[in-house]
C-alpha cells in the first residue's frame, strides 16, 4: 500500500526536524527543500528542535510565513503542512526511516541521497531527517536544485507580521525616519515599513545612518573556540565547565586528541575577535568615536568589564533594548530565535554591516541577503581572522599608519566583487549562475 501512496505523491514524504538557531535552521529548511525535489518528494513543513543553549519552543510557523513559503515554491515541489493520517502512526525509527545528522557526512553529494535515502522513500513511503543541518554539499549540485536553493532563501522566508511589525518599529527609532529607505527594507517588513513615495514629500528630514555589528562574543562561541582570552584560571575553569555540559562531544575530543594551545589557534585564526580587537578594527578603517553603532546577538560573554575598551571608544553603542520598551518586548522574551529575527532586520537594513566572526551563519546570511537584495549598495565589512591575528601579533612593531594601512587592505580584499567559488555556500556568495544575473546582480533568473 506505500508503494501505491508513493506512486500519487511523487516518491513520498521527507519529515524534517532543524537542529540549531534562527539562522541554522533556516539553512537546513532550504537545504530540505532541495533534497526533497532531487528525490521528488513532498516536503512536509518543517519542525524546529528544542535546544538547551537556544532555548526556544518556536515552530515555523511562529517566524515565518507558513503559506507564503509554500505558496511561492508550489511550482518546484509540494510542501504539506502535516504527514498524512495513515503515515502518522508509523514507528519511523524501527522500520529504518527516521535518519540523523550523525548518519550524514557533512555536505554530503547527491548521489548519496539517491543511493541511500531513495531506497527508503520508496521502500516505506516516508523517510524523517532527525536534527537536518548542512548535509546537502554546494557542489556539485545540478543548475535546478541550486536555483531553488537561491529561491528559497532569498524569496521563500516572510517574517509574520507580528515581527515585522516590531523590526518597522525598531528601525523607525534606530533611523529616527518613518519610511522605508532600500529594497532590503522592502523585503523583510514588506507593507510595514511604507515608502515615502506614497506620501508626497512629507519627510521628516534624513534617516540617520548606522553600523550594526554582529559581535559573537556569547559564552557558547567562546567556549566551543577553545581559545585563552586573557580572564586566567577562573576563565578556563568557567569555560570547561560550560563546554562539558553543552558540548560533550568537543570534550571527548579533546581528551583523545592532541590539540592546538590556544596561543596556536588564534595564529590560525580560529578564535572569535574581542570586543577590544573589533574596536582596534573599526578604528583602523576610520569610523570616527561618533559613530551610531548597533549591537546585534546576545549577552556578551564577561559582559560589562569586557566591554569596556569598546565602549570607551564607541559611546554612541546601541541594541534593541534600547528602542524597544519591556512591553514591546515581552512577547519575544522567552523566543530566543524571534529576538534574533529582529537582530537579522536590523543588521540586513543597516548602511554598513561588521561582523567578528565570519563563521556565524547571522553575519553569513546577513551578507548574502546584503548582496542578493542590496543593488551593490550595502556594504558589509568582514575580517580574515588569521591575517588579523598576524598583524595584532606585530603590534608592537607598527605604528598606528602600518596598522590602519594593513587592516584596510584586509577588508578591501574580502569586499571585491566575486563569483561564488566552487564548494562555497550559496547563501553567502548569490553571485552565481542561476541564482544572481551578473550584469544586474539582483534576482534570479527564473523570478
Amino acid at each position: 500500500m506505500a508503494n501505491a501512496e508513493n506512486v500519487m505523491n511523487g516518491s513520498g514524504f521527507i519529515l524534517v526536524s532543524a537542529n540549531g538557531g534562527l539562522n541554522q535552521q533556516r539553512v537546513a529548511v532550504c537545504n530540505a527543500v532541495a533534497i526533497a525535489a532531487m528525490l521528488n518528494a513532498s516536503l512536509v513543513l518543517p519542525k524546529f528542535l528544542y535546544s538547551s543553549v537556544w532555548k526556544d519552543k518556536s515552530q515555523f510557523g511562529d517566524i515565518y510565513q507558513e503559506d507564503y513559503f509554500i505558496s511561492l515554491l508550489k511550482d518546484d515541489l509540494r510542501i504539506i503542512k502535516e504527514l498524512p493520517f495513515h503515515l502518522q502512526s508509523l514507528d519511523l525509527e524501527s522500520i529504518g526511516s527516521q535518519v540523523s545528522d550523525m548518519d550524514i557526512r557533512k555536505e554530503s553529494k547527491p548521489l548519496y541521497f539517491s543511493k541511500v535515502i531513495r531506497p527508503l522513500l520508496l521502500r516505506n513511503g516516508v523517510v524523517h531527517f532527525l536534527g537536518f543541518g548542512n548535509r546537502l554539499a554546494f557542489d556539485p549540485l545540478p543548475a535546478n536544485l541550486q536555483k531553488l536553493r537561491c529561491k528559497c532563501n532569498f524569496h521563500a522566508f516572510k517574517f509574520v507580521p507580528r515581527i515585522q511589525e516590531i523590526g518597522s518599529l525598531l528601525l523607525k527609532r534606530i533611523r529616527k525616519y518613518n519610511y522605508r529607505v532600500s529594497e532590503l527594507d522592502k523585503q523583510l517588513l514588506g507593507n510595514h515599513m511604507p515608502s515615502s513615495l506614497l506620501v508626497g514629500n512629507n519627510r521628516s528630514g534624513k534617516p540617520l545612518k548606522y553600523l550594526a555589528l554582529h559581535m559573537r562574543f556569547e559564552m557558547d562561541m567562546v567556549a566551543y573556540s577553545v581559545c585563552d582570552f586573557g580572564g586566567g584560571e577562573k576563565e578556563r575553569r568557567e569555560l570547561q565547565a560550560y563546554r562539558e555540559i553543552h558540548f560533550p562531544t568537543l570534550v571527548m575530543r579533546m581528551k583523545e586528541n592532541a590539540s592546538f594551545s590556544p596561543a596556536e589557534l588564534r595564529k590560525l585564526g580560529r578564535c572569535p575577535l574581542t570586543p577590544e580587537e573589533a574596536a582596534l578594527m573599526l578604528s583602523a578603517l576610520g569610523f570616527k568615536q561618533r559613530t551610531y553603532i548597533y549591537l546585534a546577538g546576545s549577552d556578551v560573554y564577561g559582559g560589562r568589564s569586557r566591554m569596556l575598551p569598546f565602549t570607551s571608544l564607541y559611546p554612541n553603542l546601541v541594541t534593541k533594548e534600547d528602542f524597544l520598551t519591556p512591553s514591546e518586548l515581552a512577547p519575544f522574551r522567552n523566543f530566543s530565535s524571534q529576538l534574533a529575527a529582529l537582530d537579522f532586520i536590523a543588521c540586513a537594513t543597516a548602511d554598513v554591516f561588521a561582523m567578528t566572526d565570519s563563521g556565524s551563519q547571522l553575519s553569513s546570511l546577513v551578507t548574502g541577503f546584503r548582496t542578493y537584495h542590496g543593488r551593490g549598495r550595502a556594504p558589509t565589512l568582514r575580517p580574515n581572522k588569521k591575517r588579523f591575528a598576524k598583524i595584532l601579533s606585530q603590534n608592537g612593531t607598527l605604528g598606528w599608519i602600518d596598522f590602519e594601512e594593513r587592516v584596510r587592505k584586509m577588508i578591501e580584499e574580502n569586499q571585491r566583487v566575486q563569483v561564488r567559488p566552487r564548494g562555497r555556500s550559496i547563501y553567502r556568495l548569490p553571485r552565481s549562475p542561476g541564482c544572481m544575473c551578473k550584469a544586474s546582480e539582483r534576482n534570479l533568473e527564473h523570478l
